[in-house]
């Protein structure tokens, strides 16, 4: 997957260790997500290059114990959020 060094994220990602777009790197340095220009936290996999997320809803959890998602089409901005942390310090 990608380098967790670098300051790109990939293009499609998931929080799902089943999934083939896991990277627990990346996951560990805290990926934040824009969906339509408001903050979402309950993203479970997104895809910037198709322009959607797909997102849990409630606590609910499917036939294999996983929770339910919901794929919802629009902008996608993904960020690192210790980058954008600092972003707004003064020196």
């Amino acid at each position: 997957m990608a380098d967790p060094t670098t300051e790109t994220l990939p293009d499609r990602l998931s929080v799902n260790p089943k999934s083939p777009y896991y990277d627990e790197a990346l996951l560990a340095r805290g990926v934040g997500i824009r969906f339509k220009g408001a903050e979402k936290t309950n993203v479970e996999e997104y895809c910037v290059s198709e322009a959607w997320v797909r997102v849990s809803v409630g606590t609910t959890k499917d036939r294999r114990g996983d929770p339910l998602t919901m794929k919802l089409q629009g902008e996608v901005e993904p960020y690192f959020r210790d980058t954008a942390e600092g972003e707004g310090e003064a020196p």
